[in-house]
């Protein structure tokens, strides 16, 4: 079967979630220090980027949807800068300020092009700010037509029921990128997307694929999800709906690095989506996306012009 990109110029969606800034100190590592048995990198630059919810947002805008992004940061230069890249996307974002809180930052040293360390910055958002954005969460929902929730377990998505609730009562699709163990707190998801890991965290180990897709099942019927999406990294994807599964392979591409490729996948399925593509094609589609993205260093996006030059090269 043939696979086409849909016009997605007329998408709207609506991304909420945990925002953060991923920065990046690349440098060159000559030496072993004299003090501690660790390598001495001389930085040489810095970058700064958009992480977590804000990724999957700017992930939205680069394949050509109307994206709208909801969260929380803290008064500071981190929250300032997240600011400022997302007007830069073209991303209509209301990042609510939290004076006692410190915007999530993950620092990552990189020597030779490999990550040497990873150092997180982060606390949780006062109750009042909260009760905040959930006030403008009702109000935006009904002009989007998918909404993603982005929850990497920093505290935006507290409320994240009653979101739930607000967003199926105006009869919106909500696609679900989950963290922890607690899955009932996204009971009635559109599509659940966990990573490998993430699943096996909540139905265990599995034997076999016969064995995880009863899981899945199980918990799709559980929770009352219209399906479950599963990123299996170098195994591809597999999509569990109510008429069956559907597996597509992960393609042959050199893997550079992974970090972000979820936001990738998760904003791809809801932009092909509100564009008139079936779950499958857009799975599909985000699957090539995927491939694109873990070719890049660090938190990175799938151009349209990229996913259409992929399809052209290589069609389904």
């Amino acid at each position: 079967m043939s696979l086409t990109l849909p016009d997605t110029r007329a998408a709207r969606i609506l991304v909420a979630g945990d925002v953060m800034l991923d920065r990046y100190w690349f440098g060159d590592v000559q030496r072993i220090s004299p003090e501690a048995p660790v390598p001495v990198v001389k930085v040489d630059r810095v970058e700064e980027r958009p992480g977590g919810a804000a990724n999957v947002a700017r992930n939205c805008a680069a394949l050509g949807a109307q994206v709208s992004l909801l969260s929380v940061v803290g008064a500071d230069d981190a929250g300032r800068t997240l600011r400022a890249q997302m007007q830069g996307a073209g991303i209509a974002a209301s990042l609510h300020e939290d004076a006692q809180l410190d915007t999530t930052i993950k620092l990552r040293v990189i020597g030779r092009q490999q990550q040497l360390l990873r150092i997180d910055f982060e606390s949780a958002p006062a109750r009042e700010v909260l009760c905040a954005k959930l006030d403008e969460f009702a109000r935006r929902v009904k002009d989007a037509d998918i909404v993603i929730l982005s929850d990497y377990g920093k505290g935006a998505l507290a409320d994240i029921r009653d979101m739930m609730d607000i967003a199926r009562a105006a009869g919106k699709p909500v696609l679900v990128d989950p963290k922890g163990d607690d899955y009932t707190r996204y009971a009635g998801a559109t599509l659940l997307k966990p990573n490998r890991s993430e699943l096996r965290e909540v139905v265990g180990s599995w034997a076999d694929d016969d064995d995880l897709a009863r899981r899945a099942h199980a918990l799709r019927e559980q929770l009352d999800l219209g399906a479950l999406l599963l990123t299996r990294s170098d195994a591809g994807m597999s999509l569990y709906a109510a008429d069956g599964v559907v597996h597509e392979r992960a393609l042959a591409r050199e893997v550079y690095d992974v970090s972000g490729a979820g936001d990738t996948v998760i904003a791809t399925m809801a932009v092909m989506m509100a564009s008139g593509s079936s779950q499958v094609d857009a799975m599909r589609l985000a699957n090539r996306a995927a491939g694109i993205v873990v070719g890049k260093l660090g938190t990175a996006v799938c151009a349209l012009h990229e996913l259409d030059a992929d399809l052209r090269h290589s069609p389904a």
